[in-house]
């Protein structure tokens, strides 16, 4: 077996100078883009980030409108606390059993609110992530469209270049025909997938 393997090695070797050169990798044509710019600057990009700014913006009020009062409960509750050890006896007792209680449903108003907190967030974040996948849908397709058009076999992002021709940039291509082709996008959660259905339960005997 290892003979085989040395005569095929050294049969590879042994290629002409031919056929050694059609084995060469095609020369590199290059193009750059800058995708920052495109993301920053492009109409759909910049009416989007508007609105998930807004979304944003209500999100950081709403948080606001719910802890305030939360915060100010909290106070009053260690204030009552205080107030409950000065005191002695069945008062006392009485006193901090309230406090129990109001503590009890501080922390039910507290889960309440990190719930529809969480449940904002998690709206704005899939936004986000839909506008995104709606961008790089048309953008792809525009950036292979370029490079073709331009004789190029490599694209490459601004921002992974130390530094390069202007000759090779084609971000105002790309950026007018994504303009052209994407004029807006739709700023909403990416669809919920149809929940499994769950296996019915065994029946206990």
């Amino acid at each position: 077996m290892n003979k085989f393997l040395f005569g095929t090695a050294a049969a590879a070797f042994a290629l002409t100078p031919m056929a050694a050169s059609a084995q060469r990798a095609t020369p590199a044509l290059i193009v750059i883009v800058d995708t920052n710019t495109v993301y920053r600057t492009c109409t759909a990009c910049v009416a989007a980030q508007a609105q998930l700014q807004t979304q944003i913006t209500a999100l950081q009020q709403r948080q606001q409108a719910l802890g305030a009062p939360l915060q100010a409960e909290m106070q009053a509750i260690e204030q009552a606390a205080t107030a409950a050890r000065n005191q002695a006896g069945a008062a006392r007792t009485a006193a901090e059993a309230a406090i129990q209680t109001r503590l009890q449903a501080l922390q039910t108003r507290q889960n309440t609110a990190n719930q529809e907190l969480q449940r904002l967030e998690q709206n704005v974040r899939s936004s986000q992530a839909n506008v995104s996948q709606q961008i790089d849908a048309r953008l792809n397709p525009i950036v292979q469209q370029v490079m073709t058009a331009r004789g190029a076999n490599i694209v490459l992002p601004k921002g992974a270049t130390l530094a390069n021709s202007d000759a090779l940039d084609v971000t105002a291509e790309v950026l007018a025909a994504l303009n052209q082709q994407l004029p807006s996008v739709t700023v909403a959660p990416l669809p919920q997938p149809p929940a499994a259905q769950q296996p019915p339960r065994p029946q206990g005997r």
